[in-house]
């Protein structure tokens, strides 16, 4: 019983902490570019004080912040519909919109993202979509723009959106709903006040599902947003294989490791919290 219990420990020391304390112990140190490994170890903070001092860096980190939170809220308002239209369907068409739902994961990430290139350049399909209806003579390009960057993000993560507001929705008592419109509340006010307020776990899931990731997002930027957008993954991608210096890469993934995990703490917080109140 006792090994039982110890595998888990045994599992996050070996490949949690142990790498975490190596990256750590990296990015405390210098750059060494004439020794291999290019890594001189010691005990200094400057890599992380120049993450919060230096203007790139800041700028790095409030536009993966920015992106992030408007490209979660787009998924959001996306596919909170999509999981209450699944979980308000007959119980013999769930499974099938349901595979809908997770279908784009049958194929590559990174051929999904190479697709949308091929949709969004100057002479993609969608250009001459608008160039042959005349709706716009000349509508330019969105692909190497932020507005590039948040269709990607939604596209690729909708999905992580989707699943948990179903699984949470999918419980939610009707009755409630009925109860609600025997007593005269409109739809409307009775989604304000009854399935939004029990779908609110789903949202948080859904939320740090996509949140997370979108984050350090590196693929979807590089290849969507081009060189006006920047966010930290590719700034993590570029210190580490570009300029080679892997300390100053280790104090950014360090930091960006600390600050998802941040909100996961938060929101198991809630839930053991909540499990408290309702036990």
């Amino acid at each position: 019983m006792r090994l039982v219990i110890a595998l888990p420990f045994v599992w996050l020391g070996v490949f949690f902490l142990l790498p975490f304390a190596l990256v750590l112990a990296i990015a405390l140190g210098a750059n060494a570019p004439d020794s291999v490994p290019p890594v001189e170890l010691g005990l200094s903070p400057k890599n992380f004080a120049l993450l919060f001092t230096d203007d790139l860096y800041l700028a790095a980190w409030l536009t993966s912040l920015r992106i992030a939170a408007v490209s979660t809220l787009a998924a959001l308002l996306l596919g909170y519909p999509m999981a209450y239209a699944i979980a308000r369907a007959a119980p013999a068409r769930r499974p099938l919109l349901l595979m809908l739902v997770v279908l784009p994961f049958w194929t590559s990430f990174l051929i999904r993202i190479y697709a949308w290139m091929g949709l969004l350049d100057e002479n993609g399909l969608l250009n001459q979509f608008l160039r042959w209806s005349g709706i716009v003579a000349d509508p330019g390009t969105l692909l190497g723009t932020e507005w590039a960057v948040h269709l990607g993000i939604v596209y690729a993560y909708l999905p992580f959106m989707v699943l948990p507001l179903y699984a949470t929705l999918e419980k939610l008592d009707v009755s409630l709903l009925e109860a609600a419109a025997d007593l005269g509340a409109r739809p409307f006010a009775a989604f304000l006040t009854i399935t939004l307020p029990l779908s609110l776990p789903g949202i948080v899931a859904g939320c740090l599902l996509v949140f997370i990731p979108a984050v350090g997002e590196f693929v979807i930027p590089d290849l969507l947003g081009g060189t006006g957008t920047l966010m930290i993954g590719k700034v993590l991608w570029d210190e580490f294989f570009t300029n080679g210096d892997w300390p100053l890469a280790s104090a950014v993934a360090i930091c960006l490791l600390v600050l998802l995990a941040g909100p996961i703490a938060l929101f198991q917080r809630q839930q053991a919290k909540g499990l408290e109140r309702r036990t």
